[in-house]
């Protein structure tokens, strides 16, 4: 079996890579209907956790803790997570997820009749264009924890613009080879030029925002419910606003053109009465969820191309995600592109059919690094410290084989204190800038004297030595998944240090 699977903030939607079909995967409920996605989400009741549809379904139940769109917390820089009674880590929530989506692709979909249930399951998995290299990684391995067979990584706009070839190929010419796709998800949004040519598919240039997406539009719903009865945001339990805001999702997912008004139910809150509810000019809701447009809107300028047109290029501008099935969005991006805008026909779909059509359809791809990653180190014996920019966000991501940067110098400090970090952007004066994620804190000892299974680094101080030190050599890769590596060896004993970047928590 062979899947395309988008991990999304509110759902996690499949397809079946079937003799050239995509079919997207339904996920059958305990009542037995189908739902065209896995919801991201977790509930915990004494020391049970549940996952998905079942989770969904304990939603309002007293005795159960419920955590939606819990893909957020991976990207934070959260060490542990209250669930109930639980206190879990991030990825032990993300390997418990993924395991009972496994379980209820073999057992609760579309695909359970056609499969046993120790089929292997070979998948291509998508990330946001702005993951680091820790979210890469943690990931992949959660993945493969579940019992899933990775076969590789795109990012979720690359893995959408091979779902527009397959779909829009007539919109490719001689001059126009290149797609912007527009992916607005429920917890991120990402943007990328790709270029295709013939069956080679190139991520030229990405950005994004790892903090807007259809969460933050449900969050205006329900501020604007909560401000028509007179209820302070504040005062909800977090039971309470689970619920309000997983209902208003739902609300905002059923507006469509012609929609004038949208009701909130606000029987779920335990001041209201059970037939409290909000009645919000869809208006309304629209400018409320302006500036968030505009926000993604002004990410869109730095990728095109200067000119009289601006578009120069382009064969479409590609809209897919499940957030961008709100009219505003459409409208915004009408008025903005014109005739060049097509909506995904399935806009929560269009990632995991592009995934699934990558193991057929795309012979060769590429795409940048899109974060850039380096080092904060000591200098002035201690007294400073400066960023070494290792490798910027514009390296692009081997196909095979590894990308490499090597640096050799002889230290004249006892130890060698490196903070590494990934970031969005850089300033002119090469201080990293934008959304910064850190990877790790290392001290490596330059001083052989210091080196003991007992030593404790962050009780020495970084002085300058007076005598010579041994030649240390630094070794930065960068695989095929975009997975960062490195290692800090002493050349004159053999000592070193090696380190695969995960996250902190």
């Amino acid at each position: 079996m062979r899947l395309g699977i988008d991990f999304g903030t509110t759902r996690t939607v499949v397809s079946l890579c079937d003799d050239g079909n995509h079919p997207v995967v339904e996920f059958e409920d305990s009542e037995g209907v189908l739902h065209g996605g896995f919801p991201s989400v977790i509930a915990a009741s004494g020391d049970v956790l549940c996952f998905g549809l079942d989770a969904v379904a304990r939603l309002g139940d007293p005795a159960w803790a419920v955590l939606p769109s819990f893909k957020r917390l991976l990207s934070g820089a959260v060490e542990s997570v209250r669930l109930g009674e639980h206190t879990c880590l991030p990825a032990d929530l993300l390997s418990g997820y993924l395991r009972a989506l496994r379980s209820a692709l073999l057992t609760g979909s579309t695909l359970s009749e056609h499969y046993a249930a120790d089929e292997v399951i070979e998948v291509i998995i998508a990330t946001p264009a702005y993951a680091s290299s820790s979210q890469r990684f943690a990931t992949m391995e959660a993945f493969r924890h579940a019992g899933f067979e990775v076969i590789g990584l795109m990012s979720e706009p690359a893995a959408a613009g091979v779902e527009y070839a397959s779909r829009y190929q007539r919109t490719f010419n001689s001059r126009r080879q290149t797609v912007l796709i527009y992916d607005l998800g429920g917890g991120t949004f990402d943007a990328s030029v790709v270029s295709m040519t013939g069956d080679a598919h190139d991520v030229t240039a990405t950005a994004g925002l790892p903090r807007v997406g259809g969460d933050d539009f449900d969050s205006v719903l329900a501020q604007l419910a909560l401000a028509a009865v007179g209820i302070a945001p504040d005062s909800l339990s977090a039971a309470e606003r689970t619920w309000l805001q997983l209902h208003c999702r739902d609300q905002k997912e059923q507006l469509h053109n012609n929609s004038r008004r949208v009701t909130v139910e606000l029987g779920g809150i335990a001041c209201l009465p059970e037939d409290a509810y909000a009645t919000i000019p869809v208006a309304d809701f629209y400018a409320g969820c302006q500036p968030l447009i505009e926000q993604t809107l002004a990410v869109l300028k730095p990728l095109l191309s200067s000119g009289d047109d601006a578009l120069a290029g382009i064969a479409g501008v590609y809209v897919v995600g499940g957030a961008s099935a709100l009219p505003a969005v459409s409208r915004a991006l009408k008025a903005a592109f014109g005739r060049r805008v097509h909506r995904a026909l399935a806009p929560a779909a269009a990632t995991a059919v592009g995934l699934a059509h990558a193991f057929t359809t795309v012979a060769a791809f590429s795409e940048p690094l899109s974060r850039s990653f380096g080092v904060f180190r000591e200098s002035d014996s201690g007294r400073a410290v400066r960023f070494d920019l290792i490798f910027d966000a514009s390296v692009t991501i081997p196909a095979s084989g590894h990308v490499q940067q090597v640096r050799t110098y002889r230290p004249a400090h006892n130890i060698g204190h490196f903070r590494y970090i990934e970031c969005t952007g850089m300033d002119d004066g090469g201080v990293p800038g934008g959304d910064i994620s850190p990877l790790a804190d290392i001290r490596f000892p330059y001083d052989a004297a210091l080196r003991g299974d007992d030593a404790d680094l962050e009780e020495v101080s970084v002085q300058r030595l007076a005598e010579k030190l041994p030649v240390i050599e630094e070794r930065y890769t960068i695989d095929a998944s975009g997975i960062i590596e490195f290692s800090i060896t002493d050349l004159d004993s053999g000592f070193t240090h090696q380190h695969r970047f995960v996250p902190l928590t």
